[in-house]
């Protein structure tokens, strides 16, 4: 599999998972540990609802697991967070990150869980390390986030990875905020970033992962690391509408 799709264990969303009143993540104020836990079940349902998608895109390039494992990986990760309910946004991010390095193999969990524990850790030794960041601070740490998985894949966009999904929506998340866009909106454009670097991946040559032994025959398929990065991109926006909501 390529930089972005091994991976993962189980299924489904379940709700209440846990910690913090409702956020605001509708308007311009800060995100909470609801918010971040919304944002994992958000995600947890759509590679649920993907899954076969996911890993008939593996299938052409990969081990053709990707959506089988990821499901598992997000499934106990929203079990983590029911047994042991996160305390602020960094708790939250970290508690994920360290399910799913230590629950999925191949390349796919150690990513995502590489990614997520990096976001935690910013938000942590940041400014706002309690109930409530800023969406300026979870820019910062949704792109420390995005480093970390170019630093342990050694990928680059362009690669036909999950960075051609993660890098453009970390820039459009961090424009939207410096914009002084609403939140919902900053995250809808992130999520539609996610997607078109998801759907650009199709013509290229795969150069990282399994994917790149097959040179050339990669070319004409999305890669599936991009596409499940691309889905986790947009739960953001999903969880932004839901906390806001309620």
């Amino acid at each position: 599999m390529n930089a972005a799709t091994d991976g993962a264990t189980g299924s489904g969303t379940g709700a209440g998972t846990g910690g913090g009143a409702g956020a605001a993540a509708g308007g311009g104020g800060g995100l909470d540990t609801a918010f971040v836990v919304a944002w994992l079940e958000e995600a947890a349902g759509e590679i649920a609802r993907q899954r076969d998608r996911l890993t008939e895109l593996d299938a052409a390039i990969g081990d053709a697991d990707h959506g089988t494992n990821l499901d598992r990986g997000f499934s106990e990760v929203l079990r983590a967070l029911r047994e042991t309910p996160p305390s602020s946004p960094a708790q939250a991010l970290m508690a994920a990150g360290a399910t799913l390095i230590r629950r999925v193999g191949g390349a796919s969990g150690p990513l995502y869980g590489s990614a997520f524990r990096q976001m935690g850790r910013t938000l942590d030794s940041g400014e706002a390390p309690g109930a409530s960041v800023t969406p300026a601070a979870f820019a910062e740490a949704f792109g420390a986030g995005v480093t970390a998985v170019e630093r342990l894949g050694k990928a680059a966009a362009g690669d036909k990875t999950m960075i051609d999904a993660l890098a453009p929506a970390s820039r459009a998340l961090s424009q939207a905020v410096r914009d002084g866009l609403e939140t919902r909106e900053a995250l809808t454009r992130a999520a539609r970033a996610a997607a078109d670097g998801a759907r650009a991946t199709v013509p290229m040559t795969a150069r990282r992962g399994r994917a790149s032994y097959l040179g050339e025959r990669s070319v004409g398929h999305e890669d599936p690391g991009a596409a499940s990065a691309a889905l986790i991109v947009a739960a953001l926006a999903t969880a932004a509408s839901r906390t806001a909501a309620g």
